[in-house]
């Protein structure tokens, strides 16, 4: 389905973002690929938005939602999961399957195909560890299956070997021999430690090497400070939440002082992990 001028704080957990031009929600990958074929206009990939900042004057291009590219099925060990499929759903769906690994993903809040575009992980588990293979879609609507050596793959970074295509579905082998974690005791972990709940992206920083982006940020002395609605949660320093009705802008600001003092204070540079678009 294909409508215009869209919100985008509808479409983001950050619950701010301005209009997008044109919004398409493809049920199938035939319906994508025939719309990509005709498409002229810039394209920004959406699942849940879980980790994505749309600033407050829009996109003006076509938000292609993928949330109903969601098929999930096993054969022979391997897992085939869309890039509409949320994590805790693959999460679960491979505990009934008595595949373990994937219980690390019940903590992430986001689709398969973020996941892919970002390498996202939890508990000191990624998800590119688990992929075989991937599906791709390009900006003409051609499909590709890509292997694994096809991109390079680092901490919360992927990048491909080809330019202008899109996850929309992939391959993942879950077989460790035991479990991660029980499942719900990793969601209370994340629950106890992170403001579930308030409009916010996830961890807003990478991680640096060798020390941690939330212990920087509580250190530059920055835990419950404010721009505008936008605040660093008090109970996770890595997070900025949606208080009392934030802009884009108050959010933006509030990333670029976060960057500057732990810059004053600690000569580290901070790497976004959220998307800004």
């Amino acid at each position: 389905m294909l409508t215009h001028n869209k919100p985008m704080a509808k479409h983001c957990s950050f619950r701010v973002g301005g209009i997008a031009q044109d919004f398409f929600t493809p049920n199938t990958l035939n319906e994508l690929s025939d719309f990509l074929k005709s498409n002229q206009k810039p394209i920004l990939m959406l699942g849940l938005g879980s980790n994505l900042l749309v600033r407050d004057r829009g996109f003006l291009g076509v938000a292609i939602k993928l949330t109903q590219l969601n098929q999930l099925g096993v054969e022979n060990g391997i897992v085939q999961a869309d890039a509409g499929v949320t994590l805790a759903k693959l999460s679960r769906f491979c505990g009934s399957q008595g595949l373990n690994g994937a219980e690390f993903l019940s903590a992430i809040p986001g689709s398969v195909g973020g996941a892919l575009a970002m390498n996202a992980g939890a508990f000191g588990f990624e998800i590119w560890s688990s992929v075989e293979s991937v599906t791709t879609i390009n900006t003409l609507g051609k499909v590709f299956k890509r292997s694994v050596t096809e991109f390079n793959i680092a901490y919360r970074k992927v990048a491909p070997q080809h330019k202008d295509e899109y996850f929309i579905s992939a391959s993942l082998r879950f077989s460790q021999t035991n479990k991660q974690q029980n499942i719900k005791a990793l969601l209370k972990k994340r629950n106890d430690s992170q403001p579930i709940g308030e409009a916010n992206c996830g961890s807003v920083f990478k991680n640096p090497p060798n020390n941690f982006a939330a212990k920087l940020i509580e250190d530059s002395n920055l835990k419950g400070f404010c721009i505008g609605g936008a605040c660093v949660s008090s109970k996770h320093a890595n997070f900025i939440t949606n208080q009392d009705n934030a802009t884009a802008d108050d959010i933006e600001n509030l990333i670029k002082h976060i960057q500057q003092t732990v810059k004053s204070m600690y000569d580290i540079s901070l790497e976004t992990e959220v998307v800004i678009i």
